[in-house]
């Protein structure tokens, strides 16, 4: 699947990531390589010093990289060593990323807007069913569905009580819109969420009984979809 493009960017700090994130994720840097010393980068990619090295800083400081005094530049298994952090990151290289990433990206959110939405609706069923009611007036477009179902799962997050929740989509923020543009671009896809948006308001009116369960069996369809369409591409 076509996703965003990743193309160099002008500015040097952006150019430095750029060469680095693209570098790891296709495999030119692997993990526990040495990155060339700071003076030899800055020759390669056409920068100054000053802003190469405060971007291996925050490249470091979101696991990427292992910087210590006197020696080489490490890479990381980000696997291993990233945080939540470098999820920003990775949006803007969502077309170099490594195979089955996005499944798994899905997968965590399957396993968590459940509860969320579960959450919500025993302490505000009324807010939820009046935000779902805005999905019968939805345009039939790509543009159209992302930004609802993106505000879907921030509303509800902020209907649970626990501020944590919001905290933790906010980390997915990037990489989720940048997923929503490509999936809802499928017209399979937007009938699905039609249909959920459909299905979760009569579960609510249904006294939520069954909110977990319909949600839950969506975010498994969206993977499914998802993969479907990721493998005839």
């Amino acid at each position: 699947m076509n996703l965003k493009s990743s193309s160099p960017p002008v500015r040097p700090a952006r150019r430095v990531e750029h060469k680095i994130i693209t570098g790891i994720l296709d495999g030119t840097f692997p993990p526990g390589s040495a990155l060339p010393n700071e003076r030899q980068l800055a020759e390669a990619l056409g920068v100054a010093r000053p802003p190469l090295r405060e971007t291996l800083h925050r490249l470091a400081a979101e696991g990427w990289l292992t910087i210590a005094h006197g020696k080489p530049t490490v890479v990381n298994d980000y696997w291993e060593k990233g945080g939540m952090g470098l999820l920003s990151t990775l949006a803007r290289y969502i077309d170099v990323l490594p195979h089955g990433f996005v499944v798994h990206l899905l997968a965590v959110r399957s396993r968590l807007l459940p509860v969320i939405a579960e959450l919500a609706v025993k302490r505000a069923p009324d807010d939820v069913l009046a935000f779902l009611d805005q999905a019968e007036s939805l345009e039939d477009n790509a543009q159209a569905f992302a930004a609802f179902d993106w505000q879907l799962q921030l509303f509800m997050a902020g209907k649970t009580g626990n501020p944590i929740y919001k905290l933790m989509l906010n980390d997915f923020s990037g990489l989720f819109a940048t997923l929503a543009a490509a999936y809802f671009a499928i017209p399979m896809a937007r009938n699905a969420s039609r249909n959920y948006y459909r299905v979760l308001a009569a579960a609510i009116q249904a006294e939520g009984s069954q909110v977990e369960t319909v949600v839950r069996d969506a975010m498994e369809e969206s993977v499914a979809i998802w993969e479907k369409v990721a493998v005839s591409d």
